[in-house]
């Protein structure tokens, strides 16, 4: 913005300012009050402003000296630079000159490092001698001293050689001829220290000092290693036989005696001993403790701390120990072994046992997992299958046992409650809970997978078991004779569904995750309590059918000529149905109350399925009347259900009612009132349906088939239709 533009915008803010605080009368007496502060401000920003621009102006000053300084050097710089050039200029000259001087030179170096060595070339001979026979004393510092001389004198006649301009290859050979010896003391003497090394552990605890003469030989050699790498750098010479690295060999031969310790603990093969594992994986605990404890203890305090030692030793162990295990693991397990080794892996490893063990205290974290994610999966899987495996087999074997009982009559036990059962729920559930128990003591991933698999397999059994029941019950009923046990042995089975269900629970309550809510887990113990409750219900299905199958021909006398003027067939339903229910009372109570339950479900529904199947028709309001009153009564009489039943007051309205609704609209003489009951009886049971009230009207017979029209075709207009989809009735198991 120009300054025209500048001055303008401030003019138009000045302007904008005074209209705001002069909008009121009052504050124009305070004008000169706000004149007075507006005059201050304007002083404060030019002081300001006058501050930033002395500021701006000593920065520009302060940075003129200095360019003006750098110039000045700059011309200083190349004078002097022209100075030393034509200083340098005569040199170039003065080499051809000056060669002779050169050579009397490096002669002279020659000549002096000859004499500074004759002491050591005369006596090379003798010094190897002494060297050997010292390392064979085992005073290492000795001989290493005396092998440091010879190897200096080697290497700086050696290098004098080197720098020749013209040097013999032939000097070269015989110098180190004549030194050949002293690289064989230099292996004599590195096999020692290997040697001494392998031993550490048990060294340390009787001659530390041994082991501090190695490390300090070691030490030894590695400066000299790092002094002739410097000198090749900015020479090129390199002497025979560096650089050693003796600190690398030491770390070679740790790691090769910790791997020789972890595999000289596996003493026994599977053929000669089956906890060879278990035994190899206790020596191999004990080993590592007192090894990493004398680690710890004794051998910090003689190695050097930039060489680390307890951590070193700490990861040699743990991969030498990964490398031994991956090829156990490779060499194949079998059952309990992968129990034992993903358990001693994952739990006793880091765990408190050892690495965790107040002595040692090792955060195994930082080095990654003993064995890779990958093996401990595939190991897990394995045991999974053996599982799988061993399930089918245990409950193959428990269904034929379950089958061979059947078939002798049965050995089922009598509970405390007075039920039936057999051994079977509590066999595969036992075997369940132990392979759970086990999972467990490894890892709670494991157990989830595992108690997946569990009631996977418990699903399976339940399909073979109800095949084996359907087959059972299809052989019984083909010759009745043969199987007089039949009623016991389907009691037990239905108290065994229960009993499965009730083990289930048990199972899931104890061993259940707290994130397995929506999962797998809970599906799969869904489908298990789902699978034993339906093959419960079929059970009492069949426990009934053979009942319900010797009284088929007194439901077909019921509501018939004979049964006006007989109460033989109710009075044999009753009879035969209390006998039954004397050994229904060897049932579970949760199993008894279910099979009253559909007991008098079946008999409500054949007793109304033979009113409306027109077997008789009733001509006068006396007959219906009489027939109404003797279907109460015999309500009355089966009601010896509702004292059969443990939990008398569970079933809110008995089927049994039916049948009196019916015989209310079999005995109604008014036509109104008809219609009326007809309602009631539609309300009341939405699921009838018109082919039941019309067989119900028909039985009356004193309608005509167009009236028995009309007045259901009312009843149905007038009855609440929101019932109908709400609530269901014994009318909906009546097929005609």
């Amino acid at each position: 913005m120009c300054l025209k533009d500048q001055e303008k915008e401030a003019r138009s803010l000045a302007v904008k300012y005074a209209v705001n605080i002069l909008q009121r009368p009052g504050q124009l007496e305070k004008v000169s009050q706000y004149k007075k502060r507006t005059y201050l401000k304007k002083l404060s920003n030019e002081a300001v402003l006058k501050t930033a621009m002395q500021s701006q102006l000593d920065g520009v000053i302060v940075g003129m000296n200095q360019l003006d300084a750098a110039l000045r050097n700059l011309v200083d710089v190349r004078e002097n630079l022209q100075g030393i050039e034509e200083l340098l200029r005569p040199l170039p000259a003065l080499g051809p000159k000056l060669q002779d001087v050169k050579e009397k030179n490096m002669r002279h170096s020659q000549y002096v490092t000859a004499i500074e060595n004759l002491k050591h070339l005369f006596t090379v001979p003798e010094s190897v001698q002494k060297a050997k026979q010292w390392i064979n004393e085992g005073k290492f510092l000795h001989a290493h001293q005396s092998l440091m001389d010879l190897e200096n004198s080697r290497d700086d006649l050696l290098f004098e050689l080197y720098k020749l301009p013209n040097q013999a290859p032939a000097d070269q050979v015989l110098l180190k001829a004549y030194f050949e010896d002293v690289e064989d003391v230099s292996q004599s003497l590195g096999k020692q220290l290997k040697l001494v090394l392998s031993r550490t552990l048990n060294t340390v605890r009787k001659e530390p000092t041994v082991i501090v003469t190695a490390l300090r030989i070691i030490e030894r050699e590695e400066k000299a290693d790092a002094f002739c790498l410097q000198r090749q750098k900015q020479s090129g010479f390199l002497p025979p036989g560096r650089p050693k690295a003796w600190k690398e060999m030491a770390m070679e031969v740790f790691e090769k005696s910790v791997a020789t310790r972890i595999e000289g603990t596996q003493v026994d093969e599977r053929s000669s001993n089956k906890m060879w594992l278990v035994m190899y994986l206790e020596f191999t605990r004990q080993l590592i403790l007192e090894d990493l404890r004398v680690v710890k203890t004794l051998c910090g305090p003689c190695f050097p701390p930039w060489y680390n030692i307890i951590d070193k030793f700490v990861f040699m162990y743990h991969n030498c120990l990964s490398k031994h295990l991956e090829e156990i693991i490779a060499q194949g397990l079998k059952g309990n072994e992968y129990v034992s080794i993903l358990s001693w892996t994952i739990n006793t490893y880091p765990g408190s046992e050892l690495m965790r063990h107040p002595e040692l205290n090792i955060d195994t974290s930082t080095m990654g997992p003993l064995l890779r994610p990958a093996i401990i999966e595939q190991l897990q899987c394995s045991y999974l299958e053996y599982m799988e495996n061993n399930y089918v087999e245990w409950m193959q074997k428990t269904l034929e046992t379950e089958k061979q009982d059947w078939s002798a009559g049965g050995t089922q036990e009598t509970g405390a409650d007075g039920a039936f059962y057999t051994a079977a729920p509590v066999i595969v559930f036992q075997m369940i809970d132990q392979n759970l128990q086990v999972t467990n003591t490894i890892s709670p991933e494991l157990t989830h997978r595992a108690l997946i698999l569990s009631m996977e397999q418990v699903i399976k059994y339940g399909n073979m078991y109800r095949g084996a029941i359907i087959e059972f019950k299809k052989k019984h009923f083909e010759d009745r004779s043969q199987m007089p046990y039949f009623t016991n042995l389907m009691i037990t089975i239905v108290n065994n569904c229960l009993q499965f269900v009730e083990l289930a629970e048990q199972m899931a309550s104890h061993y259940w995750r707290k994130d397995t809510h929506n999962s797998q887990a809970k599906m799969k113990h869904d489908a298990l309590v789902k699978t034993f409750q339906d093959l419960r219900c079929e059970a009492a299905q069949f426990l009934l059918e053979e009942a319900f199958l010797d009284l088929e021909s007194h439901f077909q006398d019921l509501i018939t000529q004979k049964w006006v003027s007989s109460s033989i067939p109710i009075d044999t339903i009753c009879v035969t149905l209390e006998d039954y229910f004397q050994d229904y009372s060897h049932l579970h109570p949760k199993n008894l109350e279910y099979v009253v339950q559909i007991a008098e479900d079946l008999v409500v529904q054949k007793y109304i399925t033979a009113m409306l199947q027109r077997k008789i028709t009733f001509k006068t309001y006396e007959e219906r009347k009489a027939a109404a009153l003797k279907m109460a009564k015999e309500v009355e009489q089966l009601q010896f259900f509702t004292h059969i039943s443990p939990n008398k007051s569970k079933r809110t309205e008995s089927p049994l009612n039916a049948i009196i609704a019916l015989s209310e609209v079999l005995k109604s003489e008014d036509p109104e009132i008809l219609s009326l009951d007809l309602l009631t009886l539609l309300n009341k049971y939405p699921d009838i349906t018109e082919d039941h009230l019309a067989r119900l009207l028909s039985l009356r017979g004193d309608l005509s088939r167009s009236d028995i029209r009309e007045k259901i075709s009312y009843a149905l207009k007038q009855r609440n239709i929101t019932e109908i989809s709400l609530k269901r009735s014994i009318f909906h198991q009546v097929r005609l």
